[in-house]
């Protein structure tokens, strides 16, 4: 019989636990839905129609400040096929969040440069001031979302604040103020991605440069409650919707991927990651992932991939990202597509059945 050293039993033991299964996040597969044409960068805010046309605006750095640029917006068909490239009349290139009013129709618009929401006819690009924020200095308006009302609501990055005016637009108040909704950190966001839960009772607020998802009550009569940390180190929390389960979808923009979010704040999927440049710089997978929307069964993202380096955000300068050197080689600017499913996670039937 052979006898079995001391060595070879140790070696035995670490094989063996080698061996075991290794479980990871199921991170699904990213494809471009669609890439921007030549000269078109940075896209940021994004929504579909009800035909499932897919909106997208650009955060054109580059230009900013240049005379006579305006912003523009992008449609695509549900194929990924550019309808058309419209002008913005009476913006900056800055432009953030958008969304069609739930009750209205209307396309509503982001102008982060211009301090200013306007509303912005699709197909020619006509454009009215559909609220205005410039007296505030620069609030760095950048997403907005609706109460059942059809109230708007406005998060301002630099101010820590969230606006709110009505369904037709006009004066903006604050809704609420909170030093949760502000930052001093990288990148240099504060309040961002918005989504109320499916009962209105709470206002979730991604933080960007805070890593956080902020949580604020809101009473019958739509009052403000006293806002408090929902959960932390979300990498770049940036835009954020909510599915009809109450789960949280955010894109992280510095972890390249999107995080989802149970209602009890556990996270239950990690969909996404940066995959390189392909050979025309395009970004494989998700790079600085900004904003997502659902439609049907997939989500739309838009891969923001600005280097930080290029800019100052709220008057301070900014250093770069681990991101920055591959955005800064990004030459084709795309949209992702994935599907908006949660791959099977152990224990997460027991989560879901509140066991």
């Amino acid at each position: 019989m052979r006898i079995l050293t001391r060595g070879m039993l140790l070696t035995l033991l670490a094989v063996g636990v080698l061996a075991l299964p290794v479980h990871a996040w199921d991170r699904g597969e990213v494809k471009t839905f669609a890439s921007l044409p030549p000269g078109a960068a940075h896209p940021e805010g994004i929504t579909v129609d009800r035909a499932g046309n897919v909106y997208v605006t650009t955060f054109d750095v580059a230009r900013a400040g240049v005379t006579d640029e305006v912003g523009h917006l992008f449609v695509f068909r549900h194929n990924g096929q550019l309808r058309r490239q419209v002008a913005v009349q009476n913006s900056s290139p800055l432009l953030l969040d958008l969304a069609f009013h739930p009750r209205t129709g209307a396309l509503l618009v982001i102008d982060f440069g211009g301090s200013q929401v306007l509303e912005v006819d699709p197909v020619t690009g006509e454009s009215h001031v559909f609220t205005s924020l410039a007296d505030q200095g620069q609030p760095g308006l950048n997403v907005l979302t609706f109460d059942r009302d059809g109230n708007v609501y406005i998060s301002a990055s630099f101010a820590g604040k969230i606006f709110k005016t009505g369904p037709t637009g006009g004066a903006a108040e604050v809704w609420v103020e909170s030093a949760l909704l502000r930052t001093t950190g990288v990148p240099g966001f504060g309040a961002n991605g918005l989504a109320f839960n499916n009962a209105h009772t709470h206002l979730f607020v991604a933080n960007t440069g805070n890593d956080t998802i902020v949580k604020i009550p809101v009473d019958a009569s739509g009052n403000a409650g006293t806002p408090a940390v929902f959960v932390n180190s979300v990498n770049g929390a940036d835009g954020l919707i909510i599915d009809e389960h109450d789960n949280l979808w955010v894109a992280a923009n510095q972890a390249d991927e999107i995080v989802v979010i149970h209602p009890t704040g556990r996270v239950i999927a990690k969909l996404g990651d940066f995959d390189g440049l392909d050979r025309h710089g395009a970004p494989s997978g998700l790079l600085f992932p900004a904003s997502l929307v659902r439609s049907g069964e997939f989500l739309y993202v838009t891969n923001l991939a600005i280097d930080l380096r290029l800019f100052d955000m709220a008057g301070a300068e900014t250093n770069g990202t681990i991101d920055s050197p591959w955005a800064a080689d990004v030459r084709v600017h795309t949209i992702a597509k994935l599907k908006a499913r949660i791959p099977h996670v152990h224990g997460l039937r027991a989560v879901q059945n509140g066991e």
